[in-house]
């Protein structure tokens, strides 16, 4: 799968730029350091332990494109952010994506997840795409307000369905969105803080 545009140099609402690129068979320890630098917080219901070395390896090593879209932002060389866009290829699904999303504690509340998930829209309009799903754990409440200012509405919410690093069970809550519409909404939203945010 070809991604068109990238790098591209994005400016975030301070100002700070950040490249966007998708991510390599060559970046695995840069991204083992990022995902070993989240704070314990940032990593508490991830679906894996990316702390791992194995765990990372196997990310890198099955790095299809085809299936999972990782788009990463690099700031002064580091990984800064991660956004993957998860793809069914074949079956009743094909036209629904998944977004998953984190970004690291200097670069949150900066526009960083709204820049990521927008060039994830993006590539879902271009494979033709009509629906986005997002799965949050119950108190992740800032995530989950993110994702509905992005106009994602709660579809359903499933009990006692994860659990995190610590053994606890959480809610899982599954939100959903029209692609279009992520996709006006996210433009009207841009146009309020960043006149040079890349698309």
């Amino acid at each position: 799968m070809e991604m068109e545009g990238y790098p591209k140099y994005v400016a975030l609402k301070d100002g700070e730029q950040v490249i966007l690129r998708p991510l390599l068979k060559t970046d695995e320890k840069a991204l083992l350091e990022f995902f070993v630098g989240l704070s314990e917080r940032d990593r508490l219901f991830l679906r894996e332990d990316v702390t791992r070395p194995e765990v990372v390896k196997g990310f890198i090593e099955n790095l299809d494109h085809d299936t999972i879209l990782p788009i990463i932002a690099e700031h002064e060389g580091k990984i800064v952010g991660d956004a993957t866009l998860h793809l069914a290829r074949h079956g009743w699904t094909r036209h629904v994506g998944q977004i998953r999303m984190v970004v690291a504690k200097d670069f949150q509340h900066r526009g960083l997840g709204t820049t990521l998930a927008r060039g994830l829209v993006r590539h879902a309009i271009s494979l033709g795409l009509d629906k986005l799903m997002a799965e949050v754990v119950d108190n992740q409440i800032a995530a989950i307000k993110a994702f509905e200012r992005l106009g994602f509405q709660k579809e359903a919410v499933l009990r006692n369905h994860v659990r995190d690093i610590h053994g606890s069970k959480r809610d899982l809550v599954l939100l959903s969105n029209d692609v279009s519409h992520i996709w006006e909404t996210m433009e009207a939203m841009v146009a309020d803080f960043s006149p040079t945010l890349g698309g």
